[in-house]
Order: structure tokens, then C-alpha cells, then sequence
């Protein structure tokens, strides 16, 4: 099974008070993992790699993409992170500004005056999907401030249907729901690592290969 590079995005709104996080339930009939509550995400695409960020990762951020792989750059992975907040939920991370040759799948969100910015994207996890599977990613996850959005937090009316139940779940409730395993482990670091939503101290991988299915940090 050929592993997909994939990038995912843990928005947290009010972190330092009332943490939420936003999160959408895949469907019955998905390929993968069916009725699960997920944050939004998806893999990569190939156009990823040509799309114009305002501006990219930080530097410690980018400099953690780039290690331990042979795929994706870090730009092109904070691209999709933000295409997949926009297409799955709606929400735009972008800076005012004119795309005037924006493809398709982005036509909306230049519609609105804007450009992609995956400044306020901070790099805080890495998953790979264990053998085994219906689909394996190479998955990092990203996680931003909701008040980075440049859209209303409360309006997903421009989502795509591949997630139902679109809202934002108090910390303290998420766990009741119908979770993956990775991410339980994702939301135990993130319980410890907020109220910050700045680039951590490290970053765990968890290589769940056919060779090595420890922990290393990045």
C-alpha cells in the first residue's frame, strides 16, 4: 500500500480560556475511517505545490517538515493543511489579496478577496497509518488559532459534504465521541500543550511501519 503524504488541521478556538476544537464526523460509507469524528484534513495533491502563500510555516516549523522525508515540501504540506480546512469546513486562513488564476478548488476562497497563509499553522504532530489499512497517510498535523481565521468561526454553509456535524467541542467533551486511536494520542499532547498554540518544544512521531513502530521526536 503506497503511503500518501497528508496534512491535518487541529483548530482551537478561545485555547486560553474555553478550548474547542473544531471537528466533523466522516460518513457511514467512507473508505476510511467510517462514522469517526476527525479534525479536518486530507492528503496531499500535486497543485499544492504551486499554490501562492502570503506567507509560509515559521522557520522552526519548516525546518522539522523537511526532516525525515523524501516527499513534500513544507510548503506545499501547509497548503493542503489550509485547502482542507477550506474545503471540508469552510474556514479560510488567508490574507486579503487578489488570485486571479486560482483553480478550482480554490476558486472560493479567492472569491473572497483572499490568499492562502499558513503563518499561523504550527507543525505538532506526525502519524503514520499502520500497515494494514484501507489507506495509509503519512499524516502531520498542524494546529492554529481559531482567531486566525479571516471567515466567521460559526458559518460552515461553504463546507463540503465530506463532513457531517461540523462543530466546535469543548476539550472537556471530545473524548465521549467516536474518535480514531491517533487521535486520542494527538488530543492528550494537545491537552498538555495548550494554552499555547505556538510551535512546540518537540514533535512526535509515530512511525507506525513495517520496520519501526516507535516514538521519535522532531
Amino acid at each position: 500500500m503506497a503511503i500518501r503524504d497528508a496534512a491535518t488541521v487541529i483548530l482551537v478556538r478561545d485555547p486560553a480560556t474555553s478550548p474547542r476544537v473544531l471537528m466533523g464526523q466522516r460518513g457511514a460509507t467512507a473508505a476510511f475511517m467510517p462514522d469517526k469524528f476527525v479534525f479536518p484534513g486530507g492528503a496531499v495533491d500535486a497543485g499544492d505545490a504551486t499554490v501562492p502563500l502570503a506567507a509560509g510555516p515559521g522557520e522552526v516549523c519548516r525546518a522539522r517538515l523537511a526532516g525525515e522525508t523524501t516527499g513534500a515540501t513544507p510548503d506545499q504540506l501547509a497548503a493542503a493543511a489550509v485547502r482542507e480546512l477550506w474545503e471540508e469546513t469552510g474556514q479560510c486562513l488567508g490574507r486579503p489579496g487578489e488570485w486571479s488564476d486560482a483553480p478550482d478548488d480554490w476558486s472560493g476562497f479567492a472569491e473572497r478577496g483572499l490568499v492562502p497563509d499558513a503563518s499561523p499553522l504550527s507543525f505538532f504532530f506526525r502519524a503514520l497509518t499502520p500497515p494494514g489499512r484501507s489507506r495509509r497517510f503519512d499524516a502531520r498535523f498542524f494546529i492554529a488559532d481559531a482567531a486566525a481565521l479571516a471567515t466567521d468561526p460559526d458559518d460552515f454553509s461553504r463546507a463540503e459534504d465530506e463532513l457531517i456535524h461540523l462543530s466546535w467541542v469543548p476539550l472537556g467533551e471530545v473524548r465521549a465521541l467516536n474518535l480514531p486511536f491517533i487521535t486520542r494520542v494527538v488530543l492528550a499532547e494537545l491537552a498538555q500543550h495548550l494554552p499555547s498554540t505556538a510551535a512546540p518544544a518537540r514533535v512526535p512521531f509515530i512511525r507506525n511501519d513495517v520496520i519501526d513502530g516507535r516514538v521519535i521526536w522532531l
